[in-house]
């Protein structure tokens, strides 16, 4: 996966090999597998849409584990800020698509949570990044 240079400390961007919708549906698939909750989709483009604006697609989705973020937060209830997890996917001005998520080391940083409790939001960044990865080809 390849990293947009000009992303914003604390936040990695992954290009993904399919439109935004797609994308969002393979997250969404993907994340419920692992049992973790979708708190909530939104669709910003869609909502412009209504609201008689353009915009380039673009949605939100909400989502955790109660057990993987309740430790962050009884450690630092300012974790709170930044859980339940996001992923903001997107097309940008070349008609390629994005996806960008806080880097659960900065949150551990952000938060001053011991480094161990990193791997509560790292479990999930396969995920995010599978849902990015083309198409797999059977065999």
């Amino acid at each position: 996966m390849s990293s947009a240079p000009e992303a914003e400390p604390g936040v990695i961007r992954v290009r993904s090999h399919h439109c935004v919708a797609v994308t969002i549906d393979r997250l969404q698939g993907l994340l419920k597998q692992r049992g973790l909750l979708i708190f909530a989709h939104i669709d910003f483009s869609g909502d412009a849409a209504r609201a008689g604006l353009q915009m380039r697609a673009e949605q939100l989705l909400i989502f955790g584990n109660p057990k993987a973020g309740t430790p962050l937060m009884v450690a630092a209830p300012t974790a709170g800020l930044d859980l339940p997890l996001k992923a903001l996917v997107w097309e940008d001005g070349d008609g390629g698509t994005w996806i960008a998520y806080n880097d659960p080391q900065y949150l551990i940083r952000r938060h001053g949570l011991a480094p161990a409790l990193g791997a509560n939001l790292a479990a999930v960044v396969p995920l995010l990044e599978q849902a990015a990865r083309p198409y797999e080809n059977p065999r």
